[in-house]
């Protein structure tokens, strides 16, 4: 992602709109996190070779530590960075939206 949309990003996080309203990329990460993550995490989110991304099981973890892990995996477990793949602001969005519970794929 290109720096020149951060400030979207921002504004688009601190409005009181839906979540992913305004955020250029919201639609793909959205069906990254299902597809990609849930191929781990379960296609719901409830667990599987990975553990639950779910609102409850993630409560106490802040989006900052989760947006870490998001982008460098996780020493010792199957978690695998993300860095290649998504930018520092795309994780922190995904791990915002994880502690809020994550919103379903829009089918089209």
């Amino acid at each position: 992602m290109h720096t020149r949309y951060l400030p979207l990003v921002l504004c688009a996080l601190a409005s009181s709109a839906s979540a992913s309203e305004g955020v250029p990329f919201a639609a793909e990460t959205i069906r990254l996190v299902r597809q990609d993550c849930g191929s781990c995490h379960g296609m719901s989110l409830q667990g599987g070779l990975g553990t639950p991304l779910t609102r409850e099981a993630l409560a106490g973890q802040s989006a900052e530590a989760l947006a870490v892990i998001i982008l460098h995996g996780k020493h010792g477990t199957a978690m695998p960075p993300w860095k290649s793949l998504l930018s520092a602001p795309q994780a922190q969005w995904i791990a915002e939206r994880l502690l809020e519970g994550f919103p379903e794929e829009k089918q089209p």
